[in-house]
């Protein structure tokens, strides 16, 4: 039993923490509300978010980093998903070796790899096209996504799946209509977590394409903020538009989100 003084300090931490994560948020969008101009007045100007979306063309990098994320969620969370079921469900000859292999997407850092990923991509004529920035993270979203869904077929129950076989139902059935279901917190968080390191990604756009048509929202902003070092309602006005889908997926999902990581965490 927690005593009163327990749950007050329980609280009295969360709420710091609290503060602590949500005071960056509030500073930004106070500044991206604020006048840059002295004498401006203390009122809120929302015409920065208009002014920071047509004068950095936040509209043509938002579209590119939603086409690339949709591009490179989907594909991995499929590949991940069937990965996942054949190492947690399947025993296989060199099933143990290729694991580790995979898992070296995630152990070794793109920053080791990019350069010659982007020779390797220029010999073959893919560079500065869509393909050379969704196929370098649809493979490090893979190898996490593969390590995630094998860790919960594994600890999937196995009463279900047998009765599913003595059923008749086979590996596709199975994965579809009853694991992949029943994960639904699991896969939900794998999603989330993807969509967010994808458009976060910052260093793949910036090496293997130069044409501004291919700029994602990250990169967009970089050089937005090369343009604008001295306004600073206009950086962060453009910073919130950055961060808002992030924001309002996670919002849409959270529940689901908590619950697959509290499930993995119980695991």
């Amino acid at each position: 039993m927690i005593s009163r003084g327990e749950r007050l300090a329980n609280y009295a931490v969360l709420a710091l923490f609290a503060v602590i994560a949500v005071f960056p948020v509030l500073l930004i969008l106070q500044t991206a509300l604020s006048n840059d101009q002295i004498g401006g007045g203390g009122s809120f100007h929302f015409e920065n978010f208009a002014d920071a979306w047509d004068q950095g063309h936040f509209g043509s990098y938002l579209r590119t980093s939603i086409v690339v994320a949709i591009l490179v969620v989907g594909l991995s969370t499929l590949f991940s998903v069937l990965a996942g079921y054949a190492f947690g469900t399947m025993r296989f000859r060199g099933s143990e070796v290729l694991f580790y292999v995979i898992l070296l997407g995630i152990m070794v850092p793109a920053e080791a790899l990019v350069i010659a990923l982007y020779f390797d991509l220029r010999e073959l004529g893919l560079t500065n096209t869509l393909l050379a920035i969704v196929a370098p993270q649809v493979a490090q979203s893979t190898a996490f996504g593969t390590f995630w869904m094998r860790a919960y077929f594994r600890g999937s129950s196995r009463e279900v799946v047998e009765a599913a076989r003595i059923d008749g139902a086979g590996h596709w059935a199975t994965l579809w209509r009853i694991l992949v279901p029943m994960g639904r917190p699991a896969v939900t968080t794998m999603i989330v977590l993807i969509f967010m390191w994808t458009w976060n990604e910052f260093l793949i756009p910036l090496i293997m394409a130069t044409d501004e048509g291919l700029r994602t929202a990250p990169l967009g902003l970089a050089f937005f903020q090369g343009q604008y070092t001295s306004g600073t309602a206009l950086l962060a006005a453009g910073a919130t538009l950055v961060a808002l889908p992030v924001v309002v997926l996670y919002l849409f999902l959270q529940r689901h989100f908590i619950r697959g990581m509290v499930e993995g965490a119980v695991k």
